[in-house]
Parts: structure tokens; sequence; C-alpha cells
């Protein structure tokens, strides 16, 4: 679970910082950057994965044939003096396990992590293609006596904090540091064992690295970075595509749902693997049936091409198979699977949940995104697992569904340098008392500055005559 992020010189975001807790809707007008957001998260998983440049250009899949490092930079400028900064705090899963599937436990589950870095520009004479260069990185533990500093959104701690927060970490290097950062050397970059000492190796420089350590570490050795790369790997920008959700699985498909909303079949057949005393197809259609008028929902077997398809019985008793399902109704029912998912855990990003879906049902829409999210007053289990929904929106009949204290709205700050150059930033704003609202340096949102989308549309030619509210 992300709670914090802090970003510096990454597109709009100038000196940026925002909390999140379980569920957070972000509203803006088209262009003020909302999507930034979810590019730099999107940026910092791809690190655990990815080279640095990898990672770099395959930001909002811009894929590697035309992506541009220099369009990551706030106002295109990759000077030597403009840098990457980013910070992120996250709760992370203490137990987990490596690829060989040899299981540790982290020694701490609070955890921040920084990192920066720099541009360099190509150098043919050396041999040196130029791109971002790794300047320091960061993985330190925040301890449960600092906890409540750091975890700002309501929750209860007897349940929710205390089994989500663990530290076990008395060393005061942390995980993961850098020396010589305060140009006192070549920069390096150390990993630390769980148990404070030096890992394996010992200092590595910097300035030679294609990965992070975060991208890196894949051992029960450091299980602690190991938890925050798994954590990092589940933070998803779902962009749901129809085609992709009606698609059958075969039956070889590994279960969970996709990025793009794939493999709906193959997740809900393991599903009922898992949880055989449950119908979790009967589950599903009464969740779903809440959106459309659905009877039941099965699952319709080819063996001889061994594929799953999706099937729907409406109440008028007709079948209709995945081709015929309509787009919202697809985006829907790949939320309602994700939320159904046993011990699911993840951070998932998602643009515009309202499209496709039609005013009167939007309520629904958002109950279901609020139920995929961990309830912060009962403990982390199975069955309220590390869950979290980041959604952004410009829909003020999504925005009226808003509780405030979920809500912070996306505005442009003009920024003016040296030389007289404007540029505009973005700022998220939370409403007027609210949990975020410990930072008395932060601008704060009124009701006033909500009349965008709680007023009707300029030029609005159909509306309700006064005479009709006077009867209500």
């Amino acid at each position: 679970m992300l709670t914090r992020l802090e970003v510096s010189g990454f597109k709009n975001l100038v000196d940026f910082a925002t909390d999140f807790g379980p569920y957070t809707c972000i509203a803006g007008p088209n262009g003020v950057g909302k999507s930034n957001i979810f590019d730099a998260i999107q940026f910092l998983s791809l690190l655990t994965e990815c080279t640095i440049n990898q990672a770099a250009l395959r930001v909002r899949n811009a894929g590697e044939d035309t992506g541009d490092i220099a369009d990551l930079f706030f106002n295109r400028d990759v000077s030597p003096q403009r840098k990457l900064t980013f910070g992120a705090e996250m709760i992370v899963d203490q137990h987990v396990s490596d690829d060989f599937g040899r299981e540790a436990k982290a020694s701490s589950s609070f955890l921040r992590y920084d990192v920066e870095f720099r541009y360099e520009a190509p150098s043919p004479s050396s041999g040196h293609f130029g791109g971002l260069v790794l300047e320091s990185e960061w993985l330190r533990p925040i301890t449960s006596g600092n906890a409540s500093q750091h975890m700002r959104f309501p929750h209860s701690k007897s349940q929710f904090r205390d089994s989500a927060v663990y530290n076990n970490r008395h060393s005061r290097s942390g995980f993961i540091s850098t020396t010589g950062a305060d140009d006192s050397g070549p920069t390096a970059i150390v990993v630390h064992q769980d148990g404070g000492s030096h890992g394996r190796g010992g200092p590595a420089p910097a300035a030679g690295a294609t990965r992070t350590i975060i991208g890196t570490e894949n051992s029960a050795a450091t299980p602690t970075i190991l938890a925050a790369r798994r954590e990092m790997q589940n933070w998803r920008i779902l962009a749901l595509e129809p085609a992709a959700m009606r698609r059958p699985d075969r039956y070889t498909q590994a279960p969970g749902i996709g990025a793009d909303g794939s493999h709906i079949p193959a997740t809900l057949l393991h599903q009922e693997t898992i949880l055989p005393n449950a119908d979790v197809y009967s589950v599903v259609a009464s969740r779903l049936a809440q959106l459309v008028p659905v009877r039941s929902l099965s699952l319709s077997r080819d063996d001889v091409r061994q594929l799953l398809s999706l099937q729907l019985e409406e109440e008028s008793g007709l079948h209709v198979r995945a081709s015929s399902i309509s787009d919202g109704t697809l985006r829907f029912l790949a939320l309602v699977v994700l939320a159904e998912v046993a011990n699911s855990t993840g951070l998932y990003c998602m643009e515009e949940p309202e499209n496709g879906i039609h005013p009167e049902k939007l309520s629904v829409m958002y109950k279901l995104l609020k139920d995929i999210a961990s309830d912060p007053w009962y403990p982390v289990a199975p069955d309220n697992p590390l869950r979290q929904i980041i959604v952004a929106t410009h829909s003020p009949f999504f925005v009226q569904l808003q509780d405030k204290k979920d809500l912070v709205i996306a505005r442009q700050q003009v920024l003016t340098s040296e030389n007289g150059d404007v540029n505009h930033t973005l700022r998220c704003s939370p409403c007027r008392d609210t949990w975020r609202c410990y930072d008395s340096r932060r601008d704060y949102v009124d009701p006033t500055s909500l009349l965008t989308y709680l007023l009707p549309p300029e030029e609005a030619q159909i509306a309700l005559p006064s005479s009709f509210w006077e009867t209500l």
C-alpha cells in the first residue's frame, strides 16, 4: 500500500507530494496532469522489472522505439542540473518468497524508498549511450513509534495498523543506503542485510548501475528489500480493454486479472477451485446484477480447443457470450472479479472509472471500488488484504459521490523561472478539515472551489424547471 508519494522534476510534478489512503479519488480538468501521478507510480513499478532506461521509455507504454527520455523531465530540460527524485512510503507484506519459492519474513513492513536520477548526454567517443544515471537509492524503515505520523488516513490502530505495521529493525543504516552522496567521494550503493551488515559484494558504484537495487535483489537473504520489490511490482495501472476481456482463456492460463482486464475466466475457475464451498459465480452475478439485469454467470468450456469463455444469462433467459457483452458491463465485471479474488494485494490506478456507466448506476461503481480497497477499521487478513485503489476523474457526477476525506483536487500552479519563463506544475489539494490538512503550507479546497462539479455545465439546454424544486 502506497501511503505517500513525493516527486520532483518528473513531467509537471515539481516538489509534488500527496498522501494516499486505501481509496483516493483525484479530480481535475483535462490536461492538468492527473495522469502524470500514475506515470510516476508506473515508473517506480517498472524499475523492479526493467533497466533504468527501459523503465523510462516504457512509461505510459511509449515503447523503446517511440519513447524519449527527455519527455520525463519537467519542461524537457535535460541539463546536468536537472534531476528526477522520487520518494515513496509504503506498507508491505511481511511474508515474502523469492523466485525459487524460498520464504522469508521482512524485518520491517512500513518502509520509505527514495531514489534519484540525473540525465547524462550520449558520448559516442566513450561508447556511452546516455540516458538516466542512478544518483542515490535508499530504503529505510518507518518504526512503529513513528507510524502514526506517516499513516495519517483514518484507521483503527488496534485493528488495522497493529496488524499491518511490524518493525524489528534497529540499525540506522536501513536496508539500502548511498555513500558519497554528499560529494565526499564516488557515489556507491550499499545493500545491508536484515541483520544490519553489508550485503554480498559490498558497495557498488552508482554511476555504472543499469538497474536499481530494488530491481535486482531477489533473494530471501534480503527479505525486506524483496518485500519492497514485491509491493512495487503490484502497483498496476488498470486500462480495461473490452477486446482483452472478451478473449477466452486457455485451460493452462494462470489466474489473475490483467491490467487490461484479461483472464476473467481463468481467475473465476481458480476461485472455484480454491473456494469449493463458496458459490463464486453466484456472488459475482449478484454484484453484476446491480448494474445490468443478469440472472447468472457461468463458464463455457471447449474441451477440443481447451478454451474457457464467459457466458451470462439475462433475466429474460437469453444466454449472452462475452463477445456480445457491452464494454461498460465488461469493465464492471472485471472489477467485480478483482474484488472477489481471495487474498489479492496491490495498488490499482484507474482513470475515468465512470466510462461506460450510466449516471444512475455510478453509485454502484463507487461502492464497488470502495469494496476493492482495504477496510482500515479491520485487521489485515485474507478477507481484508492490503489492497488500494486510486482513481482519476473529471466527472461531476462521480465527484459528488465521494466522501470528502477521500477526495483531492488536481490544479495547475504557475511557476515562473529566474529567466521569466512561465510553466505550470501540478498540485493536489485536499478538502478543508480532512485528514490531509496537517501541513499548513498546503492549499486546501473549500466547497466553493467545487462549484464546477456541482453546477450544471455552461450552455446547458436541458434542465429541471425551478417549479420542480418548489414541489419537493
